[in-house]
């Protein structure tokens, strides 16, 4: 049952996103600015697909972003136009980078099929099943193609790039309007059946709990994603506390103002979010677990509730040697991760 609790700690700052226009960088992850030598290092075109915004960039062979760009997905315009726009948006960057792209990777929301290179039935993303970017990219640019769910290549990012550099094993967790996760072991991204990615923040944590998306009820996502924590005090505060305008960033914002009922909110999350990572940990004790999305933004109000509801309750598994931290790449997890997509599939 819930329980709920207090304690806190210290969390690391993540970077902001950054314009929409086209723009270089010449930053490594984790690095400050200076020039970039980029003669006889891959250049590979990085593209991540979401429900709301593609984003593309060049990223060289040191996780170095060269330049990027994003645009909406604007997905009732269809699938074909989405690639052209891609296809504009990669050519300027390489362009203004200076550089010619040797691969392009792609990371992209829901089910894809990594092996076909063909997007599933995605929600977020309907009317493009079927589709196939690595195709159309790898036609308009000649050059080969390679594609994972965007959690997957988030957690190649940070196993490669990021906080999860030099583990073997690394189970990467995004907490936002939803919660997704990339596994790898060994260094190579865990696939089930099929090829299938694991739906990692759908597996069951309260058979009683409230009806998820996936058809499903009480699973992790459901009870610890974001919008759970707007939805459980829209279902439980008096009338007079409600607001048409609250997010989950709000909350966390009260209840560093000691707001009751947002503090009560931030213990909830914290007690589901522990409940699902020590599943994690007693299912795969893996090297280290790593931890981004917008929820993780405040990651101070939830950490020292997660670690309570580990050590409360996976005492079969050296829970202590998994290392938790928070992701270190910041906004640009997805498109570094997209580029080590590429490597993953392509390179040495």
């Amino acid at each position: 049952m819930y329980a709920p609790s207090r304690k806190g700690c210290r969390h690391a700052k993540l970077r902001h996103v950054c314009p929409t226009r086209v723009f270089l960088s010449r930053s490594r992850p984790g690095e400050g600015g200076g020039k970039v030598n980029v003669e006889g290092i891959a250049m590979i075109g990085a593209v991540d697909i979401g429900g709301t915004k593609i984003a593309v960039g060049v990223v060289d062979a040191n996780g170095r972003i060269l330049a990027k760009a994003e645009c909406p997905t604007d997905v009732p315009r269809g699938f074909a136009e989405a690639m052209r726009r891609v296809s504009e948006m990669l050519a300027r960057c390489a362009s203004q980078a200076g550089v010619k792209l040797q691969g392009i990777g792609i990371g992209c929301t829901g089910p894809v099929d990594p092996i076909a290179g063909t997007l599933g039935d995605v929600n977020l993303l309907p009317g493009w099943e079927g589709g196939n970017p690595v195709e159309a990219l790898s036609a308009a640019f000649g050059v080969p193609a390679a594609m994972e769910n965007d959690a997957d290549a988030a957690a190649l990012g940070e196993a490669v790039w990021g906080a999860g550099k030099g583990k073997a094993s690394l189970i990467y967790v995004t907490i936002s309007t939803g919660i997704g996760a990339g596994v790898i072991l060994e260094g190579k991204v865990y696939r089930g059946a099929g090829g299938c990615h694991p739906e990692v923040g759908h597996h069951i944590i309260e058979p009683s709990g409230p009806l998820c998306s996936c058809g499903a009820h009480g699973c992790w996502e459901s009870l610890a994603c974001g919008p759970a924590m707007v939805e459980w005090i829209q279902a439980s505060a008096p009338a007079n506390y409600q607001s048409p305008d609250l997010t989950a960033k709000l909350i966390c914002a009260r209840a560093q103002e000691e707001d009751e009922w947002a503090r009560r909110a931030v213990e909830r999350e914290a007690y589901y979010l522990g409940v699902g990572l020590a599943n994690i940990v007693t299912l795969f004790c893996p090297d280290a677990i790593v931890l981004g999305g917008s929820v993780m933004k405040s990651a101070h109000l939830f950490l020292g509730r997660i670690h309570e509801i580990i050590r409360q309750n996976c005492r079969l598994v050296p829970y202590e040697r998994v290392e938790i931290s928070l992701a270190s790449l910041g906004p640009d997890v997805a498109l570094i991760g997209a580029a080590q997509v590429w490597h993953h599939h392509f390179g040495k």
